[in-house]
């Protein structure tokens, strides 16, 4: 008879070097003869003297038992054997299960695919505010996900070289006590997904939150997935058109370039990311928005403005509100760039918005300083450059081999009274392509967009550009930025030449077609017939008030009477001299049916 059977381990140290403390989960108890192959199994396997079982009632494990030694486990249960006939058999037939990866979603742990037989297992040493650290599992991989034995998730986010490692964990940690088993998945985290994922609202662990049913999982896609390297990508060269005659004129974004939106709170910037993504309708691009750390009510009105503009039939929204934890905060990126991946390596192009990364970092930040880790400039760590590198890296315009898909990202970062020298602003302008500046004062100056002509710069530029476009636009740029500075010293008083005056006139009317209401985007033809008309002045005569007026009235003359006009540019694209001969012959008819209306009202 074996006696050396335990409620629970009571070595004391001096013997435990040659002693091998072992715990056995069964429903019933290992008889003598077991016992008796048990431990000399153990005592030739890890050369130990003794062997002290402590024996612990599990009903789960179905039959058989379990076999506890530090951190290796051996599974000898029913269940154990089950998932290693299910192993086997997916293992002859890979397309039965998904690929390398677990999704992060919260299921019981039966429903996932674990290896079987030997193991290693890890124990919790202390859980709170959403971080669990646990001992051993020393081969666990940095983004690995991890299964704790009441059934939730983490992911590992921290190893350390005093053998614990940092996990964080999705779900409410108060059901994770110390002490608890934690079990290696061998997997890197996944989102659900399949192309029925369209406009639906999700959250970053891929739960629907709109109540319209559960998605149609086809696959799940890797959250974390290396950027395309220089071999599979192309260069940048068509327009990925935003329908704000100030971006699309000035600041062309391509498909697969990464263009920043800058600006102080409340200054629209998401207001020009819900108009790029309404523009993108009937164009076959489809388009993320994460929302991160926003308002509930925030969110809403975002969806609403999408659902009128009929915006949500290819649009996927991930949301990850301001009272989430901060992991669910720090992966909703990642599975916002998961979903547009998905869609690029099927060939179709993507438009990413991540609103904002700045609460992004801040969640980074919480989560690196709950983890010890050193702060550093104002208390983020010094990886952080590499979190949102890492992100924005993934946005490419994929070769044709590999398809020609392409992801454009639209990240938004919030500044402080303009301080673009911040940490995280002057982190993410080295990574982007380009960024759109918003200026709180001209904002408050009624100029919407209020984009800032001198700090904002798109570094793809005309090659981003559709030809007619490009030449259309001539030198209203360097026009404004002259404007600009005429009005600083214009400010000072005195007498001004005539043809400073005229400069002034002629910026101030720039400045006012460059007006535009919010959900109201241009197609091309109207940016096109209202830049070829102001750069040829045909606006400067007109009232500044009555400036937007004209416009419309305009576009509307030419939409009725010269639909030819119209047509040729959405569909051609080419900028001709005739062509612009034909435009500012329209224009000129309708200065002149003004000109018969005024003075009729005249008598």
């Amino acid at each position: 008879m074996i006696d050396n059977i335990n409620s629970g381990f009571d070595i004391t140290e001096g013997e435990s070097e040659d002693i091998l403390k072992v715990e056995i989960d069964c429903i019933t108890p290992p008889d003598e003869d077991q016992l008796s192959e048990i431990k000399n199994f153990l005592i030739r396997r890890y050369k130990k003297e003794e062997v002290v079982f402590s024996i612990k009632k599990d009903t789960t494990v179905g039959g058989g038992f379990k076999l506890f030694v530090d951190d290796d486990c051996y599974d000898f249960s029913t269940k154990g054997r089950l998932q290693q006939l299910r192993d086997n058999i997916l293992a002859q037939n890979p397309d039965a299960g998904s690929e390398n990866m677990v999704s992060l979603m919260r299921e019981d742990i039966e429903s996932f695919n674990l290896s079987t037989g030997f193991q290693r297992v890890g124990f919790v040493f202390s859980v709170g505010d959403g971080i669990a650290v646990i001992t051993g599992l020393h081969e666990v991989e940095y983004g690995e996900i991890v299964i704790f034995e009441c059934g939730l998730k983490g992911m590992v986010q921290d190893i350390r070289a005093d053998d614990t490692t940092g996990i964080i964990v999705f779900g409410d940690d108060s059901e994770i006590v110390e002490g608890m088993k934690v079990i290696r998945t061998h997997r890197m985290a996944g989102i659900p997904i399949s192309s029925k994922i369209k406009g639906r609202i999700v959250d970053p662990l891929g739960n629907p939150v709109d109540g319209k049913g559960d998605l149609e999982v086809s696959k799940y896609f890797p959250i974390e997935w290396p950027a395309p390297g220089i071999i599979d990508r192309k260069p940048v060269d068509r327009p990925l058109e935003t329908g704000l005659l100030a971006i699309d004129a000035m600041f062309p974004i391509g498909m697969g370039q990464r263009e920043l939106i800058i600006g102080d709170r409340q200054t629209g910037k998401t207001t020009i990311a819900v108009d790029t993504i309404l523009n993108q309708k009937g164009k076959g691009v489809i388009c993320i928005y994460v929302a991160i750390g926003q308002k509930a009510s925030s969110v809403a009105k975002v969806v609403s403005a999408l659902e009128r503009g009929g915006a949500m039939d290819y649009t996927v929204v991930v949301y990850s509100s301001a009272s989430d934890k901060a992991a669910l905060q720090y992966i909703a990126p990642y599975a916002g760039c998961a979903i547009a991946e998905y869609f690029m390596t099927r060939h179709h192009d993507t438009l990413i918005v991540y609103d904002d990364l700045s609460k992004h970092a801040v969640a980074y930040r919480t989560l690196s300083l709950l983890l010890e880790r050193a702060p550093g400039r104002e208390a983020y760590p010094g990886d952080v450059f590499y979190l949102h590198s890492r992100l924005l890296e993934r946005s490419a315009q994929l070769s044709d081999d590999h398809g020609g898909g392409s992801m454009t990202a639209l990240p938004i970062v919030e500044t402080q009274e303009g301080d673009v020298s911040a940490y995280i602003p002057t982190n993410i302008i080295s990574i982007t392509d380009g960024q759109i500046f918003l200026e709180n004062d001209l904002f408050f100056a009624g100029q919407r967009p209020a984009v800032n002509i001198g700090l904002s710069v798109s570094r793809v530029g005309g090659a981003a550009q559709t030809d007619v476009m490009k030449r259309s636009v001539g030198s209203i740029r360097l026009d404004l930025a002259q404007y600009r500075e005429m009005q600083v010293f214009s400010q000072f008083g005195g007498e001004l030449d005539s043809n400073t005056v005229r400069q002034l006139k002629y910026g101030e009317g720039l400045m006012m077609l460059l007006r535009q209401n919010k959900q109201s985007p241009m197609e091309l033809h109207k940016q096109v017939i209202t830049l070829i008309c102001a750069e040829n002045y045909f606006f400067i005569d007109v009232p500044v008030k009555e400036i937007k007026a004209w416009q419309e009235e305009l576009l509307s003359y030419f939409e009725d009477h010269y639909e030819d006009i119209c047509l040729d540019i959405d569909t051609n694209r080419k900028y001709s001299d005739r062509l612009k001969r034909k435009i500012l012959g329209a224009a000129k008819e309708f200065a002149a049916l003004k000109a018969k209306e005024s003075e009729k009202e005249t008598n």
